[in-house]
């Protein structure tokens, strides 16, 4: 029997280094010139020094061998972080380790430039990533949904802290936007040199111990009686997983899913024993990795570069839904049964706080309309509203300023609304419109507007988003439906679809050579240049349609938070329900996107604060959550404006900075 799966083992391996090997001479004589094979041969003797040797030496054979390199870690560190949370979707980009590192390395790109090595930068970004994501779900062996959903989380806060760098220093990370969405492009042996000490050492010591790493997987109790030290293992295997990403993220950039489907694949061909799945893992990270790349420059002949990251994801949002559905029974049964009823033992009394949250709406609402383009005017904006001659100023506050307040206030109200009703619906306190896709099927409609159409108005662009983001919930709720609705489940498609869209947007920025600045601002959510016409068109219609008519379900929101069973005891139709509440939720995140651009935070904070304040009634958490929403983006807008006057920070990175440590604290507390 043992050499029966030594044979296996040896068997997978030698097929994936043959597949490796293949897609590895393919690899090398991919580019703009042509290049026998012959010319690879020589250079691989030591001999030849015309301009096509020069080329395969100093150009395609770096590239080859980083690809390889930077494959074999992220599928290492798949395995790594998969044992440690015993998490079947667990991986560097799941877990925010990607965009930690990515996030620290653009930072100190700007600010210390020649300071610290970009390793060390991408190891203590991943390392702190890695830290706060498995603090924020709550232990390393909770429920892969929560984990996912909280590097989710994670994921989006960094995105926003990396955006707002990329923006106000757009000169200086110019280099950065195609490396920060993977790259293999090489220019010299650099990168090479840098990445294969850290790689094979890291390798080298997780292969002596894997026979150790079994033993994690047979629970805490049996491995001490093993004696084995389970918090040196375990360290072992964070900082081991981590290191590798940080190697690799610091050259290639953060390419994500490589961490994801090589050890599943391994796994499915019968290799479970670490000592086979750490070097199986590796060989086929490096095919899967180097195939991507392959297949990237056949889809893109040109002399602009496709992010092989991209390419990964759409390979690897297919292989996440194929996980879903095959854990889905095992992993997410009992989430679906837990309510999302959070932090609301002790309500304040509504009749306080309803009038608090109002008079915070009013402040909100004053300060972010003093704020002019030279900073805070609060005499100027007084005199508007109470001295009829002062028509100059009545038209800058009335007609400028105005509008987009208001436009804040209610795409904020209505973010907080779907928000409150994914959540709801989902039973999870993580959820919120980009959850299930929204947000990136948002982003990829208008990008579809803006590059398929060059020749339609930009009038068009909101209506490009609203069919985007409907679009990507209704794959999602298919999804869910041919997997009987589990509110978990339905969570998890939603990352799935986010990130096959979040690399349909990184392809059309690229592709089409957009400006990094503008296109960050948009997908970042902004309030520029908005007026009367988005409100009038795409807030207030939706608003004044869907809310009371989510309203009828207020009370059914209530029942479907005891569970389906006691639920359908009492008379409601939990699916029916489900399907309604989560259609209204996402017209109302669609419509709001399409006015103000993907801003997150607003739907996942508001609620929360909604139900520490008031407690469980949806009656009362509906108006609550959106007047706290609404509070919130206009008081971003407001900041956004006002700290770096006259530039500005778009809206939805304030939300961000603020909403992010908020969330935190709040998910310490309910902790």
């Amino acid at each position: 029997m043992q050499k029966q799966a030594k044979g296996r083992a040896a068997l997978i391996l030698a097929v994936g280094a043959a597949l490796l090997s293949v897609l590895g001479a393919v690899h090398v004589l991919q580019g703009n010139n042509a290049v026998p094979f012959s010319v690879v041969l020589d250079v691989l003797g030591g001999s030849g020094d015309t301009v096509n040797h020069e080329i395969v030496r100093g150009v395609r054979l770096p590239r080859l061998v980083v690809g390889i390199l930077a494959g074999a870690a992220f599928g290492a560190a798949g395995v790594l972080f998969q044992t440690l949370t015993k998490n079947p979707l667990a991986s560097p980009a799941t877990l925010g380790v990607n965009a930690g590192a990515y996030f620290v390395v653009v930072a100190g790109s700007v600010f210390l430039p020649f300071a610290v090595n970009g390793f060390v930068l991408a190891l203590a970004g991943g390392l702190f990533a890695a830290v706060i994501t498995f603090a924020l779900a709550g232990g390393i062996s909770v429920s892969p949904v929560r984990m996912a959903l909280s590097g989710m989380i994670l994921t989006l806060a960094f995105s926003a802290f990396t955006s707002v760098i990329q923006i106000f220093y757009e000169y200086e990370t110019a280099g950065l936007f195609l490396w920060g969405n993977g790259t293999l492009l090489q220019q010299n042996w650099n990168g090479t040199l840098f990445m294969l000490p850290w790689i094979v050492v890291s390798a080298v010591v997780l292969a002596l111990f894997a026979p150790k790493f079994d033993v994690l997987l047979l629970g805490e109790e049996t491995a001490r009686a093993l004696g084995e030290n389970l918090v040196f293992l375990k360290v072992l295997v964070f900082l081991g997983a981590t290191l590798l990403t940080a190697a690799a993220v610091s050259v290639v950039g953060p390419i994500g899913f490589i961490g994801l489907i090589a050890p599943h694949l391994l796994r499915i061909l019968g290799l479970y024993m670490h000592r086979w799945l750490l070097l199986g893992s590796m060989i086929w990270g490096a095919a899967i990795l180097i195939g991507a790349d392959v297949l990237a420059r056949i889809i893109d002949q040109s002399a602009r570069e496709l992010p092989v990251g991209a390419v990964t994801a759409f390979i690897g949002a297919p292989w996440l839904i194929w996980l879903i559905w095959k854990y889905r029974g095992t992993f997410f049964a009992g989430a679906s049964r837990r309510s999302s009823q959070t932090m609301a033992n002790r309500p304040w009394p509504f009749a306080v706080v309803l009038p608090l949250a109002a008079a915070a709406l009013l402040a909100s609402f004053f300060f972010s309309t003093a704020v002019s383009s030279q900073g805070f005017a609060i005499v100027e904006t007084w005199r508007a509203f109470t001295d009829p001659e002062a028509e100059s100023l009545r038209f800058l506050v009335f007609d400028l300023r105005l509008s987009r307040v208001l436009v804040a206030a209610v795409a904020g109200a209505m973010l907080a609304a779907a928000g409150l009703f994914l959540q709801s619906v989902l039973r999870n306190p993580l959820a919120d419109p980009s959850v299930i896709g929204i947000s990136s099927g948002a982003g990829v409609g208008a990008m579809l507007i803006l590059f398929a159409f060059p020749a339609v108005s930009a009038v068009w662009i909101p209506v490009g988003a609203v069919l985007g983001g409907c679009a990507a919930v209704a794959v999602v709720l298919f999804l869910a439906w041919r997997m009987q609705f589990q509110p978990a489940v339905l969570a998890l498609l939603g990352i799935a679809v986010s990130a096959l869209g979040t690399a349909v947007i990184q392809l059309f920025v690229v592709r089409y050579n957009l400006n990094a600045a503008t296109a960050l601002t948009w997908l970042s959510g902004s309030t520029y240049a908005r007026g009367w016409s988005e409100l009038y068109t795409y807030l207030l219609p939706p608003l004044i349609l869907f809310v009371p008519l989510a309203v009828f379900y207020l009370k059914k929101l209530d029942l479907l938070a005891f569970g389906d069973e006691t639920a359908t005891s009492l008379g409601l139709a939990p699916q029916q329900t489900r399907w309604t509440v989560t259609i209204l939720g996402t017209l109302l995140a669609a419509f709001a996107v399409s006015a103000v651009g993907t801003i997150g935070f607003v739907g996942l904070v508001a609620p929360h604060l909604a139900r520490l304040l008031a407690g469980t009634d949806h009656r009362r958490l509906l108006p609550l959550a959106m007047v706290l929403g609404a509070t919130l983006l206009m008081a971003a807008d407001g900041l956004g404006r006002l700290v770096l006057a006259p530039k500005e920070i778009p809206s939805g990175i304030v939300v961000a900075l603020i909403g992010a440590p908020f969330f935190l604290w709040l998910m310490r507390k309910q902790k």
